[in-house]
């Protein structure tokens, strides 16, 4: 059966997005009739009004851009309903879509998810992932429904997590595995034979939405469990510890033996960084960065600040 040319919209906002939009850009069984994104916003240190990602792609590539402040606006609505979309396709978009905008294209919504869905629905699974340890993930194509993240199931596709994997690292390549996963996707609902599979609710787990308060380590946790937060962290929100009242970013360490002491202790001032007691083994810090300062190695960190073994850390 041949594939049928489909006008879609496209939402999207985050990088994540970029591969997903390109390859449907050049699809040549899909007519992109409108990219809905973010609204341009203030960035950086000196908060220069700039656009997202994805409104920046489409801008380049002269496709037509909407960016509503309220998707699900009345006016908003209309306008999506005046370009008279097939399918609706989001991908790190950053709005929920109500009833009336789910119930508009004839071939339904479509969301690109990077998780293995039912697990990690929300809005940071890639991040929650390496948190909690887990040593695979992937991508899920889904049609939406207007609960978060829990429409039926079209297709998914695993990825392995490394033991070195950050949340950049392995969101590179769920997001080019993601485009692929989306064009096939796209290529079955085309030919009108697109699969639907129910998501088991008693395998449901969640990946919210990440808060400053997260990346604050707790050593009474295991060591392996703040490493897993310190790269699952790393661009956004960080580990950190205080120290003599400072904040002390996190940005690599390394899980070592411990020694008994009481979780929080140091205890090693030498070498390659400060070796902390955690609740099950030890932590050493080799990349951290102190309140005001730039990045540095954990060794040069011992260098420039007094600490004794014993000495507890906040």
């Amino acid at each position: 059966m041949n594939k049928e040319t489909m006008r879609i919209i496209f939402m999207g906002s985050a990088e994540f997005a970029c591969p997903s939009l390109e390859s449907l850009w050049k699809a040549d069984f899909v007519e992109l009739v409108g990219i809905v994104c973010q609204p341009e916003r203030p960035s950086g240190r000196r908060l220069e009004i700039s656009k997202c990602p994805v409104d920046r792609y489409a801008s380049a590539c002269n496709l037509p851009v909407l960016r509503p402040e309220k998707v699900n606006a009345r006016e908003n609505i209309d306008a999506l309903r005046a370009l008279k979309p097939d399918l609706i396709v989001v991908v790190a978009y950053g709005q929920i879509l109500r009833r009336e905008i789910l119930a508009l294209p004839p071939k339904g919504c479509v969301n690109l998810h990077a998780s293995l869905l039912p697990k990690y629905r929300g809005a940071a699974p890639i991040q929650w992932a390496i948190a909690n340890g887990e040593k695979v993930t992937g991508v899920t194509a889904m049609f939406m429904n207007e609960k978060m993240d829990a429409g039926d199931i079209i297709a998914r596709e695993e990825e392995q997590i490394a033991p070195d994997d950050t949340a950049k690292t392995l969101g590179r390549r769920l997001c080019a595995r993601g485009s692929g996963l989306l064009l096939k996707t796209m290529e079955m609902i085309a030919r009108d034979g697109a699969p639907r599979f129910r998501q088991d609710e008693a395998l449901v787990t969640f990946a919210p939405m990440l808060k400053k308060q997260d990346g604050l380590l707790d050593w009474n946790k295991p060591a392996q469990e703040l490493e897993n937060r310190i790269r699952a962290f790393q661009s956004w929100p960080v580990c950190f510890f205080i120290l003599n009242g400072k904040k002390v970013n996190v940005l690599r360490g390394r899980v070592e033996p411990g020694c008994g002491k009481e979780a929080g202790a140091l205890v090693d001032a030498r070498g390659e960084g400060p070796l902390i007691q955690c609740g099950e083994n030890a932590l050493r810090l080799l990349e951290v960065q102190p309140e005001g300062k730039k990045p540095m190695s954990g060794s040069a960190f011992l260098c420039g600040n007094k600490m004794a073994v014993g000495e507890k850390l906040a």
